[in-house]
């Protein structure tokens, strides 16, 4: 079936705000998709029974709940709430099943798809349905369970013979493209599309490259966010930071996610249950101070090391022991790359204490989303990576729904 856009307003600019005095930064008047599609694009749920799938991150404008805002539109139906992993309230803790149960506001049913079972709506509840609805907000990583779960949606809806609707959202981080291509030969619930592990898109340009190139075929529907600039973070944005997932609390935690998510494949805490979770890694047997100094000899990188204390940190690693760790700076937004120096620490404690260091490889090669080693047992190196994002460049071109 033809993929269509519920706005020809995607690339357009809005009007620069007057500023956030807290950043420094100039602040535009964007819209995220649920207000363009109440404002603009109403009639794709008019009269219709809608499944929603979203969390705490699905909100407009002025922090109103997309579920509110859908439950009371005028001729909207909301039939059925659906939960991605972390749950409707985005409190789960990573990998925990998420039961079904209730909505207290709407009394509209909520059922889980990270529970029991990991999927998409079934088939059931798809033929209670007239359109399902996606409004997530994704980090801009590949190994972000939201995408895999709009990617089985969009399954299930076109067995359904449904049309399914994204209401996109801006990518947090912008639109740096770093990291590894995907080789599907890794591909998992943490890597479904073939993108690099950094792949500075939109929830929206995703489905729409899943939907050609997964060759899917639903009735997707993209309705684009009104007013942002693809290079823009967040915070420029002028719209809300809700936390994603418990453990990315702010947009420097989200900075450098890329790479010290794949710290989670390794015997080392990636900062969870922390007040810098994603921000520091750490072991009670890491040479913090000696690793710090090879660092900043060899790569210019200057870690800081600290000592934290893991409480309830939802990963088994550590919780309540003291920690040796290195903290990593303010991220440079501009030109730095949080792939490629989590890595560098990676192979620099490898080096350095062969004997401590312990790496599921094919976690991390899930999450790199290729082999952490070459012949000879040699680390991937970062400009292997060129050709192919180049040519993820040209080849994403089409399905991109911004400037």
């Amino acid at each position: 079936m033809a993929l269509a856009l519920a706005s020809s307003g995607a690339a357009q600019q809005g009007p620069s705000g007057a500023g956030d005095p807290g950043s420094g930064r100039r602040v535009r008047r964007v819209r995220p998709g649920i207000d363009v599609l109440l404002g603009d694009s109403a009639h794709l749920v008019a009269g219709k029974r809608v499944g929603l799938i979203t969390n705490q991150s699905g909100l407009d404008l002025r922090g109103v709940p997309t579920i509110d805002r859908l439950a009371r539109a005028p001729g909207v139906r909301l039939a059925a709430l659906f939960a991605p992993e972390h749950g409707i309230r985005g409190d789960a803790a990573p990998g925990e099943p998420v039961s079904d149960t209730v909505d207290p506001a709407t009394g509209t049913p909520i059922y889980s798809l990270y529970g029991a079972r990991r999927g998409a709506p079934t088939a059931e509840q798809m033929a209670q349905l007239d359109v399902l609805v996606v409004d997530l907000q994704d980090v801009g990583v590949r190994t972000w369970t939201y995408v895999t779960t709009m990617v089985l949606a969009m399954r299930a809806a076109l067995a359904a013979g449904k049309p399914l609707v994204v209401l996109d959202r801006p990518d947090p981080i912008g639109c740096a493209v770093q990291g590894p291509v995907l080789d599907t030969a890794y591909g998992s619930y943490i890597g479904v599309l073939p993108v690099p592990l950094r792949h500075g898109m939109t929830m929206g340009e995703l489905a729409r490259l899943a939907n050609a190139e997964l060759g899917i075929g639903a009735d997707l529907r993209v309705v684009p966010v009104s007013g942002w600039r693809r290079c823009d973070w967040l915070d420029a944005t002028g719209l809300p930071f809700v936390r994603p997932s418990p453990n990315l609390p702010d947009l420097e935690a989200l900075a450098w996610y890329p790479g010290t998510v794949l710290f989670e494949s390794t015997n080392l805490s990636s900062g969870r249950g922390t007040d810098a979770p994603f921000r520091q890694v750490g072991a009670p047997w890491l040479d913090a101070r000696r690793v710090a100094d090879a660092m900043l000899r060899r790569f210019g990188l200057r870690l800081l090391p600290v000592r934290f204390t893991p409480h309830d940190p939802g990963d088994g690693k550590y919780g309540d022991t003291l920690l040796q760790g290195l903290r990593f700076p303010r991220a440079d937004r501009a030109h730095g790359d949080p792939i490629r120096d989590a890595l560098r620490l990676l192979r620099t404690i490898a080096e350095l204490q062969p004997e401590s260091l312990r790496i599921d490889s094919l976690g991390l090669a899930r999450r790199l989303g290729v082999r952490p080693w070459g012949d000879g047992g040699r680390w991937v190196e970062t400009a292997e990576w060129a050709a192919p994002l180049r040519d993820f460049r040209a080849r994403r071109r089409p399905y991109l729904l911004y400037r």
